[in-house]
């Protein structure tokens, strides 16, 4: 009987739903007590009793999967982000690695627009001054007076292009791979290099992925290039943007503000000057949030598990 360990924090509130395919296949699950994320020492003491993983952003290092292979045979990762998850040890040790593709395009597209509009159109802190007793007409803009930069043109830098010429923005992008001429003649997007996106854009969203060259790509010295009235919006990782930077770039004045849903540390520390700051807004990793997106997550993470077992899928829905 094979043993799965299953740490998806988002999947485990709604595990009772699906231990009944869990029993059909013959599966014992293993389920610790996981508030965000599994770290290393976390998962040795698992090391040898399971041959499969649900995780989430858990930190699977080579160590951890040295030490958990031979056993080891799959690891599901709920979600499309494996950036905590050593694909060269996986690769090394035969353990397949599985995720599903395009997972979150939709709610985080829409969220970073939500964001923009909040920002442009200075929703909520037109409602923080009514509720102080306030009557204060703070000066908005429209999305069409504005520029964005789009860093990392994928799934969701594309969905979000297309949102935001919808609002009629001039829209700037760049990348490390060549970008798909349809797609860019297509949509109107206008593709440079980082500096010039920097200097010319209203709003910089980061949807890059997170590897060794993104890591603190927005810094000290990218930040000084932006416009002092520029928002940055991080929606993808949260060590992509240099923190200690930013909080400083935001004190200054460097730039006009910013909207996180994701940090260096999560979650992120009490004591974060991020939290005091009135031109900051704030999300705990969740603009991924979406019934519709969760669910079918849900179960290709399941199939991408049995598959990795060597069982036979096809038991599930094909809608699922």
């Amino acid at each position: 009987m094979p043993t799965v360990l299953m740490t998806a924090p988002y999947m485990i509130p709604f595990l009772d739903r699906f231990k009944p395919v869990f029993a059909r296949y013959g599966i014992e699950l293993i389920v610790p007590d996981v508030q965000e994320r599994m770290e290393e020492e976390d998962l040795l003491k698992y090391a040898g009793q399971f041959d499969g993983t649900i995780c989430g952003d858990d930190r699977y290092t080579p160590r951890v999967i040295e030490q958990c292979v031979p056993r080891l045979k799959v690891i599901s990762k709920w979600g499309t982000g494996v950036d905590s998850i050593s694909a060269e040890a996986c690769s090394k040790f035969g353990v397949m690695l599985g995720r599903t593709l395009n997972a979150f395009t939709t709610p985080v597209s829409d969220t970073i627009l939500g964001y923009m509009l909040a920002f442009a159109r200075r929703g909520p802190w037109m409602d923080a001054a009514m509720k102080r007793g306030d009557w204060e007409k703070i000066p908005g803009k429209t999305l069409s007076e504005s520029t964005l930069g789009i860093i990392g043109i994928g799934n969701i830098g594309k969905a979000v292009t297309r949102r935001a010429r919808a609002f009629g923005m001039k829209v700037l992008g760049t990348d490390i791979v060549e970008v798909d001429h349809v797609f860019v003649s297509e949509s109107g997007i206008h593709m440079t290099d980082l500096n010039s996106l920097l200097a010319d854009s209203d709003f910089v969203s980061v949807n890059c992925d997170l590897n060794l060259t993104s890591r603190h790509l927005i810094n000290a010295d990218t930040l000084e290039k932006m416009k002092s009235s520029a928002i940055l919006i991080n929606t993808a990782r949260g060590p992509i943007v240099d923190e200690t930077a930013l909080v400083a770039a935001l004190r200054s004045g460097q730039i006009g503000g910013a909207a996180l849903d994701v940090f260096e540390l999560e979650p992120l520390p009490k004591d974060s000057p991020l939290l005091k700051m009135d031109n900051v807004m704030l999300a705990p990793h969740n603009s991924n949030s979406s019934p519709t997106a969760w669910e079918r997550i849900h179960w290709s993470t399941i199939r991408n598990l049995l598959e990795g077992l060597g069982m036979d899928a096809k038991g599930l829905r094909n809608d699922r």
